[in-house]
C-alpha cells in the first residue's frame, strides 16, 4: 500500500470545525509536505479550486499549481499529484507548464484531472461550464492535446473546442512515458474517459465491498481495450487512538452538525453537479469526499487491519486526510505505517 495525504490548502477538510489549527499559509503547507517525506508519505495531493469549499468561499484557498512549484524545489521523493481541471487551463499553455514542474521536480509530478461541479465558481472567473457530459467530452479531447504535446514534436490537432498547428513543447517531462495521470468519476461518461485515457482511477471513500467492486468494473473496461493494467486509489479520513471508545468520540465531535458553518452552503450544488452511485448524507458532507466512510477509524490494530481489507479489494494508494494534519499525520506514520512496513 501506498500512503498519499491532501495537501492542506484549504485550512482544513472539516465544515463543522471552523478552526482546525492548521491555516491555509505556504508556511504549514511546505512544513507538512516536508515533514510527511521524512515519516513514510509517498504522495500528496494538491487540490485545485479557486474558491474555498471546506471552509467557505470567502476563507483563504492556496493556488495549486503555484504551490505545486514551490514544492517540486523543496522535497525530494514525495510524487505531487496536481488538481487540473481543463475548462480553467488552455491545454497547449498547461502542457509546457506542467512539463516544466516535472523537471523542477526530477520527474515527480502527476496529474488528478477533475471534470469540475462548481458552476457558480465558473462563473464568478468568467469561464464556460459544461454540461455533465459535455465536461467529460472537454476533458477527453484536453488530454489528447496535452498527451500529443508531451510525446510528438511538433504536434498538430483539430477539434471541436481545441486546434493548433505545428506546436512545439520542449522540453517534454521527464516523467517516461508521460507523468501519471489520475482521474476519478462514478458516472459511464467518466468511466469510458478514464479507461480510455488515464493510468489510475481514484474513489470516493467507501466500504471495501463497494470498492472492490468498482475496481472489478474498472479492471474488466480496461481489459476490453486492451490497454495496461491501471492503479487504484481512495480518500478516506483516519482516526487512530488508543482505545476505540476515544476514536468514536472524534467522530461525534467532527460530524456535530453545525448548520451555519459556512462549508454547507455548496452542499445541493456539488451534489447537482455529480453523478453518485450512493446516497450521500449531509452528516457524511461535513467530511469531504466521502472520507469516513472507508471505516479507517479505531486503534492502530484495527485501522491497520481495515487497510488491509483494501489492499486485498485492489486499491494501492490512499488519500488520506486528518486533523489537526502534521500531529495526526504523525501518530498514524507512528502507529499505522510504521509497523506496516517493518512487518
Amino acid at each position: 500500500m501506498r500512503y498519499g495525504f491532501w495537501a492542506p490548502v484549504f485550512g482544513g477538510w472539516l465544515r463543522n470545525v471552523r478552526d482546525e489549527g492548521m491555516e491555509a499559509s505556504w508556511a504549514y503547507f511546505s512544513r507538512l509536505c516536508q515533514r510527511a517525506e521524512q515519516i513514510g508519505y509517498d504522495l500528496t495531493l494538491i487540490a485545485e479550486l479557486n474558491l474555498n469549499d471546506i471552509k467557505g468561499v470567502t476563507e483563504p484557498a492556496l493556488d495549486a499549481w503555484s504551490s505545486a512549484a514551490a514544492l517540486a524545489a523543496i522535497t525530494n521523493t514525495l510524487e505531487i499529484m496536481v488538481a487540473v481541471r481543463p475548462n480553467f487551463h488552455h491545454p497547449a499553455l498547461f502542457a509546457k507548464q506542467a512539463a516544466n514542474i516535472d523537471r523542477i521536480s526530477g520527474g515527480r509530478l502527476a496529474l488528478n484531472v477533475v471534470s469540475s461541479w462548481w458552476a457558480d465558481e465558473a462563473k464568478q472567473f468568467g469561464l464556460t461550464f459544461d454540461q455533465h457530459d459535455d465536461r467529460y467530452a472537454r476533458t477527453n479531447e484536453w488530454l489528447q492535446v496535452v498527451d500529443g504535446l508531451w510525446s510528438q514534436t511538433p504536434y498538430t490537432f483539430h477539434g471541436e473546442r481545441y486546434s493548433m498547428v505545428d506546436a512545439i513543447c520542449e522540453p517534454k517531462p521527464m516523467s517516461s512515458p508521460r507523468p501519471t495521470i489520475y482521474a476519478g468519476g462514478e458516472s459511464d461518461a467518466a468511466k469510458a474517459l478514464i479507461v480510455q485515457r488515464c493510468d489510475a482511477y481514484v474513489m470516493h471513500g467507501d466500504e471495501p465491498e463497494f470498492i472492490a467492486a468498482k475496481i472489478a468494473d474498472m479492471r474488466e473496461r480496461r481489459a476490453r481495450l486492451g490497454l495496461p493494467p491501471m492503479q487504484f486509489g481512495m480518500a478516506a479520513y483516519a482516526i487512530v487512538r488508543d482505545t476505540e471508545k476515544e476514536a468514536e468520540k472524534e467522530v461525534v465531535r467532527i460530524t456535530t452538525l453545525d448548520p451555519k458553518a459556512p462549508g454547507f452552503d455548496n452542499f445541493d450544488q456539488w451534489l447537482s453537479g455529480t453523478q453518485l452511485e450512493r446516497e450521500l448524507k449531509i452528516k457524511e458532507y461535513s467530511v469531504s469526499n466521502r472520507g469516513l466512510r472507508p471505516g479507517l477509524i479505531g486503534t492502530p490494530e484495527q485501522v491497520r487491519a481495515r487497510i488491509a481489507e483494501f489492499s486485498d479489494a485492489g486499491v494501492d494508494l490512499l488519500l488520506l486526510q486528518m486533523s489537526p494534519q502534521l500531529e495526526e499525520m504523525e501518530r498514524f506514520a507512528e502507529q499505522v505505517i510504521a509497523p506496516t512496513m517493518a512487518a
